[in-house]
């Protein structure tokens, strides 16, 4: 049959139809090629021994395609959150804080229920430190400013410099942690 298709051209047809007959040789040549790009680990000893014996497993190659950066969401700026209020406790909302206590109650006695009365004061300590403080009544017993001395509350919010506490009133004071204890 391709003896056929391959005369039915003259050369000079053949060629001007980039139609060419394919011969052993270059056949021979292309799977060459083409086995030693898809063994490139094997030595061609090797290679033509691995073809004499068995079905050969070709790798495959893929371009390493450049990775494209996913592009993270950015949270907002501080003046962004300033500005929108997200942080704010409007009056409305201080009288929810109550039932925050009892949580903070329930969280403390499920986080000291196991400790054992011989435990040591250290371990206790440790517990204590690393325990979150939000729904906690606390009050400013010392302070550089005497305004802040006796105030009592429950913490709301903690930040790197403040912390908000919600007073018996329903007043929202905010507290700073630099020179208060």
């Amino acid at each position: 049959m391709k003896s056929v298709i391959y005369h039915a051209l003259s050369q000079k047809e053949a060629n001007d139809s980039d139609v060419q007959p394919s011969g052993a040789q270059r056949a021979e040549a292309f799977v060459r090629a083409f086995l030693k790009r898809s063994t490139p680990r094997m030595s061609p000893q090797a290679r033509e021994d691995q073809l004499q014996r068995k079905a050969v497993v070709l790798e495959y190659f893929t371009r390493h395609k450049r990775k494209e950066k996913k592009k993270k969401a950015k949270g907002l700026s501080a003046r962004q959150r300033r500005e929108l209020r997200l942080f704010d406790i409007k009056p409305e909302q201080q009288s929810l804080f109550l039932p925050l206590h009892e949580l903070w109650k329930q969280y403390i006695r499920d986080l000291c229920s196991g400790l054992k009365p011989d435990t040591q004061p250290q371990m206790i300590q440790a517990k204590l430190l690393k325990a979150d403080l939000h729904g906690a009544i606390i009050s400013v017993t010392k302070s550089k400013c005497p305004s802040y001395v006796g105030i009592t509350g429950i913490l709301l919010q903690e930040t790197k410099h403040i912390f908000k506490i919600i007073t018996k009133e329903d007043r929202l004071k905010v507290i700073p942690k630099l020179n208060c204890v």
